[in-house]
């Protein structure tokens, strides 16, 4: 397991943060008759036919009606998406199925337990794989759909929530999610600042240093290369440090990627509105406004009433 994989799974290990994940972003009715004092981690290691091990995965269970609910989630963090997660999934559900038969962890009336799959993704391109199964299916004869699987999971794209809806949510998975996607040092100053005020309790040491791992190994690192952060203690020396370095870490930060993020963004308006004055973009004109850079569309965005051409536009 990557070190960044271990500190979020690290995070996840903590019942508040899962009982958060859970109020927070699955949105039905019966999550408000979960009994969150009765969390409860559970292993999640299972070894395949081939031998393989899954050890990265995070396992709880709660009670639901007095019988448990099982909440398998995977953490997938990798750049590519898996058009075929529905089945992945499955094949987790059916080892964990197992493995509870094994154990004879099972309702009094011998059956299994539900299990709500979930799937939290945060890689920068929206997440377009089939959620089921059946979606992966080629089509058949009707009578043949009673046999098929029908797998489903839970998605939870990071990149699909606004700001503004996170801010609302007094949460920490909420926070984790604010952290990942904020666009300045300032933003995620505030998550800092949040945490700090929602985690005041010795009893929430552990869940602290485990913020505080993952904003040091994982968050920083990536939006800050180069920048010394092993020397800080806790969430509150995390927040001064990022107060008091802001005005040198902006550059970094554009660097690192939220630069390119508003150039795309500066560049897509560009092109409606050179749609609208000259009709359709050739593809030489589409190429030139995504290659810019930001300085270069704010040279272009000063032309867009004056120019009587593309190629006046351009020049």
């Amino acid at each position: 397991m990557s070190q960044h994989d271990h500190a979020y799974k690290n995070l996840f290990a903590h019942p508040r943060m899962m009982e958060d994940l859970l109020k927070g972003f699955v949105r039905f009715d019966w999550v408000s008759q979960l009994d969150f004092s009765t969390l409860e981690k559970v292993s999640g290691s299972y070894i395949t036919d081939d031998l393989r091990e899954r050890a990265d995965d995070v396992i709880w269970r709660v009670r639901f009606q007095n019988e448990w609910l099982y909440v398998y989630l995977l953490l997938e963090f990798q750049s590519t998406i898996d058009p075929f997660m529905a089945v992945r999934i499955q094949t987790y559900v059916g080892l964990l199925y197992q493995d509870l038969i094994k154990a004879n962890h099972l309702s009094e009336q011998r059956k299994l337990p539900p299990v709500l799959p979930i799937v939290l993704y945060n890689g920068e391109r929206a997440w377009q794989a089939p959620e089921s199964v059946s979606e992966l299916i080629q089509p058949m004869p009707e009578k043949l759909h009673a046999y098929q699987p029908q797998q489903r999971y839970l998605l939870i794209d990071e990149g699909r929530y606004s700001a503004a809806e996170l801010d609302t949510l007094e949460n920490l998975t909420a926070a984790l999610i604010r952290a990942e996607n904020a666009e300045s040092p300032q933003q995620l100053s505030r998550v800092l600042a949040n945490l700090i005020v929602w985690l005041p309790l010795p009893e929430q040491a552990d869940l602290r240093r485990a913020f505080k791992e993952w904003f040091g190994r994982v968050l920083l690192p990536r939006r800050l290369p180069g920048t010394e952060i092993d020397a800080v203690r806790d969430l509150t020396e995390m927040q001064t440090m990022l107060a008091e370095r802001v005005k040198t870490w902006t550059q970094p930060w554009w660097d690192e990627g939220f630069k390119k993020g508003i150039e795309q963004g500066e560049a897509a308006v560009l092109a409606k509105q050179l749609s609208k004055r000259f009709g359709p973009l050739p593809a030489w004109a589409s190429e030139k406004l995504q290659q810019a850079n930001r300085e270069q569309l704010d040279v272009w965005a000063d032309r867009i009433f004056d120019a009587e051409s593309l190629e006046q536009f351009f020049a």
